[in-house]
């Protein structure tokens, strides 16, 4: 299986419709006075399930994560069968400078990568995934 082909690509136009962000981003800043204390939601930029495990990718363009989001991404790999990348580049190019992230509740620091080094861990994210599903394969409901 190669990750050549994608199955979601981008369908809004931007010159017809208007500025994405504006027009169909939730305001999720008019929930925040919903949370305790400083707490605040986080966006994800990407997330996949395979086999019941979960596969996130945190795009900056930077390496820094607020605290929050540390501590989110740390809880969350050790309480779910989850990875996150954080992928540090440009998306508008697609140039992809580093990649770290977190599993297992414990992070790993960023190390020089590019786009096709991206692909690779995401292969290989999927063929860890396929190899040790997290779910049976009946479900009780």
């Amino acid at each position: 299986m190669s990750c050549d082909k994608g199955f979601n690509p981008m369908r809004w136009d931007c010159a017809k419709r208007g500025c994405f962000n504006a027009i169909k981003r939730p305001k999720i800043e008019l929930l925040a006075d919903c949370l305790p204390g400083r707490i605040a939601f986080s966006d994800v930029d990407a997330i996949v399930e395979v086999c019941g495990n979960l596969l996130l990718i945190e795009w900056k363009d930077h390496q820094r994560l607020s605290t929050g989001q540390r501590v989110l991404f740390e809880r969350l790999t050790r309480l779910c069968p989850a990875t996150v990348l954080v992928v540090e580049g440009d998306a508008e190019t697609m140039a992809v400078y580093s990649v770290g992230g977190f599993f297992r509740g414990e992070a790993w620091e960023a190390e020089a990568d590019d786009l096709d080094g991206l692909r690779r861990r995401v292969e290989a994210w999927r063929d860890w995934a396929l190899a040790h599903p997290a779910l049976s394969a009946t479900r009780d409901n």
